[in-house]
Parts: C-alpha cells; sequence; structure tokens
C-alpha cells in the first residue's frame, strides 16, 4: 500500500525543520531546502546539487513539492493575466496578475469560493466550499513565478513586485493559513516580498483586524462601498455583525498605520446607490482621524449583476470633493474585463459550468430544487 508524499511547500521554517529531524537530518538542510524551493523555485530534487546525493534520493522517495495544476490561463488584451487553478479534491480558485509598465500585481485568493455573500461581488454568489491551506495560498505565487519565469528571487526590480490578498474569499476568515502564508513569502531568504509590497483586503471582520496588524504588519485594505448602516447591511451582510463604528474604530487602532503606510478604502461605484455629491462628503467625514486613502472602483458588472456602474461623470465628482476634503482619490482603471478577471468578477468557471447545467435540468424538470 502507497504512502502519500509529504507536500513541502507551505510548510513553515518551523516544520519543516522538524521534518527532516524526523528524517535524521541536521537541522541546517533546513535552510539549505529552503533556498532551494523558496529562492530558486525548483522543482525537482535531483537538481539540488548542495544536497548530498541520498538525501535528494530520500526527499524524492518521500516528498513532493506540489504547486496547484493550472486548469486554464486567460491573457487580457491589457496584458493582465488569470489562472484557474485546480487544489486537492477537484476544488478550484483563481488568481490574476495585474501588470503596470515595469512591475505588477499579483492577486490571489484565499478561500475557494467565499464566505460572504456582498451583493456588488461576483464571486459572492458561489457558495463557499472551503479554505485554501497555506500551500495552496503560497503555490499561486510560485504558478506566477513559474509563468514569468521569476526564479531565482531577483534582488532587484521584478515583475511580480507586489501581493494584494483580494482574490476569491475573505481573507480573514481564513486567518491562520493566510498568515502562514505570507510569513512564508515574506521570508527574506526565499520569496521575499517584503511587508510594505503586500496588501491585505477585508470586508471588515474587525476582531482579526489588529491581530493582523501586529503579527503580519501589511498594509490594511478596507472593502468600504457604503456610508451608513442601512445601506452596508443591504449589500455587505457582514455589517450587520460589525457595524460601521466598530469596523472605523479597529482602522484608527491598526498597528503602523501612519500617513507612509495609510489604509486605503475601497469603494465601489454603484450607480444612484452609492455615488452622491452627498455621499462623498459623509466618506470623508467618516474616516476623519485615519491615515487614509481611497481606491475607486467602476463596478465590474457580470451576466445577472443587479447592478449599474456610476457615470464617468459622477465618478469624477466623487473624486473631486475627496480630492478637495485632503484625501487621494484616484479612479481605478479597469483591467482585464475582457477575461473576467476585474475586480469582484472572479468566480470559478467550472462552478459557473456546473451552476449553469444544475439550472438548465432543474428547468427540464430532471432535478429537484432542495
Amino acid at each position: 500500500m502507497s504512502t502519500a508524499k509529504t507536500n513541502l511547500i507551505g510548510l513553515s521554517r518551523d516544520e519543516l525543520a522538524a521534518f527532516l529531524t524526523q528524517m535524521g537530518e541536521k537541522p541546517f538542510r533546513a535552510k539549505q531546502l529552503w533556498h532551494w524551493i523558496y529562492f530558486r523555485g525548483e522543482t525537482d530534487f535531483s537538481r539540488m546539487t548542495t544536497l548530498a546525493k541520498d538525501f535528494r534520493i530520500r526527499l524524492a522517495e518521500t516528498c513532493s513539492l506540489e504547486r496547484p495544476g493550472v486548469t486554464t490561463e486567460l491573457r487580457s488584451e491589457d496584458k493582465s493575466r488569470k489562472w484557474l487553478l485546480k487544489f486537492d479534491q477537484g476544488h478550484e480558485a483563481e488568481c490574476v496578475f495585474i501588470p503596470e509598465d515595469d512591475r505588477g500585481a499579483l492577486c490571489v485568493s484565499s478561500q475557494v469560493g467565499c464566505t460572504l455573500t456582498c451583493k456588488f461581488c461576483h464571486t459572492g454568489t458561489q457558495l463557499f466550499v472551503r479554505n485554501l491551506s497555506a500551500a495552496e495560498i503560497v503555490g499561486q505565487v510560485m504558478v506566477a513565478r513559474d509563468s514569468y519565469g521569476e526564479w531565482p528571487a531577483p534582488a532587484g526590480d521584478r515583475l511580480l513586485s507586489n501581493i494584494v490578498v483580494m482574490g476569491m474569499g475573505e481573507p480573514l476568515m481564513n486567518y491562520d493559513e493566510v498568515a502562514k502564508a505570507l510569513h512564508i513569502i515574506m521570508d527574506g531568504e526565499g520569496i521575499a516580498i517584503s511587508k510594505r509590497k503586500i496588501t491585505l483586503s477585508t470586508s471588515g471582520v474587525v476582531p482579526l483586524i489588529r491581530r493582523c496588524g501586529e503579527e503580519l504588519g501589511v498594509k490594511l485594505a478596507i472593502s468600504l462601498h457604503a456610508v451608513t448602516d442601512e445601506l452596508r447591511n443591504e449589500i455587505m451582510p457582514i455589517n450587520r455583525k460589525y457595524p460601521l463604528k466598530e469596523l472605523l474604530a479597529a482602522c484608527r487602532e491598526y498597528p503602523g498605520a501612519d500617513n507612509a503606510r495609510r489604509i486605503t478604502f475601497e469603494y465601489v461605484m454603484l450607480k444612484d446607490i452609492n455615488d452622491s455629491p452627498a455621499d462623498a462628503r459623509a466618506l470623508a467625514k467618516l474616516v476623519r482621524g485615519i491615515p487614509a486613502k481611497f481606491n475607486l472602483i467602476p463596478f465590474n458588472p457580470w451576466p445577472g449583476a443587479i447592478y449599474e456602474c456610476s457615470t464617468p461623470q459622477a465618478m469624477r465628482r466623487f473624486s473631486g470633493i475627496l480630492n478637495d476634503a485632503g484625501y487621494s482619490a484616484p479612479i481605478r482603471q479597469p483591467r482585464g474585463r475582457d477575461i473576467m478577471a476585474a475586480c469582484g468578477q472572479l468566480r470559478s468557471a467550472t462552478e459557473r459550468e456546473r451552476l449553469s447545467r444544475h439550472k438548465a435540468r432543474i428547468a427540464e424538470g430532471v432535478e429537484d430544487n432542495h
């Protein structure tokens, strides 16, 4: 009876050292192996030439360096790139690379589906399946690095320069695995992406916001999208549990936030819902006293969406009011719309297909809609 191999990707430094100790190896082997896995991106134990040959053979027999499988890879006209990745049990999630002129941000997912049901977000229409493991989160970064050939980890300029934990799922609902993955990604002897280059976005899981700042020190983004509890309750049900007063108090107390490391408030622009001049003035007042900047996001529609994007004139007016109040408030240029990779559009393609087939069968009377 065969025994499953241990995937070394996703193990912390301490876990890797403990595993090698169980194999009868010296602790310094963990540092060597870490270098090969996360600095050089090596996928074949036999090519890890600083390790003894018999050790490499034993590793190959008992261990793996398993990345997520790539089901599909789509490239946008604007050079954005989206991967549909396959994980254990056939589950899938998407991650997206959004390039700038000489750098770019990789948007990684933390869950298959999402625990939340924000009405303006396509991902929120997909049922939550499960949390992703640290290995599966780190694996997204490694797949992107593989695709762009950025191994060994560049010391200077790199195309994959930033990480945004803004893909499928609510990261603070999977805090332990997300934190473990980010510690691996930030490790200076491996992938080595600085905490200053990582932004974690949350819809407002208030009890874990301070912990995120204290333990990770990454930049914080808040999916805000409304200036009243009444509207936020409607479009973001999490607000019923953690209302605006509690959320903004947590932002004011976020460790390390200052004018150099401002909190980003993300605000999706919904026509005639949250885009009036009065909303803009209320928004500026709401965040007063918080080192803040805004990211105004044109609503990215999908088939069946109940909202429309604000008009360009309304968005410019909204941005101008925030600018006049002393805040940076650029209107985000939508990227990857042609491959459904824009903000709020991520959703597993196979999940869409399964849902479509299921609905078709119900319409034909083949299945009961339980």
